[in-house]
C-alpha cells in the first residue's frame, strides 16, 4: 500500500470535498470543504489530499509559523481519512508523509497538534507517532502534543 501527500489542485478537488468521515466522527473534524476555503484566505495553511494507492482517500491540513529570529514551528489541525478507507492504517502512513514534508522543509522548534483529552483513540494515535503531552490549551480545553526539533 502506497501512501502519498499531494497539494489540491483542480484534477483533485472534487474527489477531495466528497469525503465523509463516519458519522460518529463529524463532530471531531471540519469539513474538507470548509477547510479548503478556509485555506484560501490563510497563506500559512497548507492543505493536502492523502493518496493511497493513486486514490484520493482522506485530507489533512497544517500551518507555519514563522518567528524572526527562531526557527518555523508547525500545527497539524486537520486529518481525516474516508470511512470507506479507515482501518487500513492511512491516516498512520499520512502522518508518517506530513512528518517528513515538515522535517524536510530544514530546522524547525516543534510540530504540535491538539485533540480532545477524553479521545484515548487519538491519544495513543499521536503517541505512537512520537508525539508528548504538553498541557491543556486554556482556550480551547483540548491536549496539546508536540515533537521537539
Amino acid at each position: 500500500m502506497d501512501v502519498a501527500l499531494q497539494s489540491i489542485t483542480r484534477e483533485n478537488f472534487e474527489a477531495v470535498i466528497a469525503l465523509e468521515v463516519a458519522a460518529s466522527q463529524r463532530d471531531y473534524v471540519a469539513s474538507n470543504l470548509y477547510s479548503l476555503a478556509e485555506s484560501s484566505f490563510q497563506p500559512t495553511f497548507r492543505p493536502r489530499a492523502i493518496l493511497c494507492d493513486g486514490e484520493v482517500v482522506g485530507f489533512l491540513m497544517y500551518e507555519s509559523f514563522d518567528e524572526e529570529g527562531r526557527p518555523p514551528a508547525y500545527s497539524i489541525f486537520r486529518l481525516m481519512v474516508d470511512r470507506h478507507h479507515q482501518g487500513r492504517g492511512i491516516g498512520h502512513r499520512a502522518m508518517r508523509c506530513v512528518l517528513d514534508e515538515i522535517r524536510a522543509l530544514g530546522p524547525f522548534e516543534r510540530i504540535m497538534i491538539c485533540y480532545v483529552p477524553s479521545n484515548r483513540v487519538a491519544r495513543d494515535f499521536y503517541a505512537s507517532l512520537g508525539f508528548r503531552e504538553r498541557g491543556l490549551s486554556e482556550a480551547t480545553g483540548e491536549m496539546i502534543a508536540e515533537i521537539r526539533g
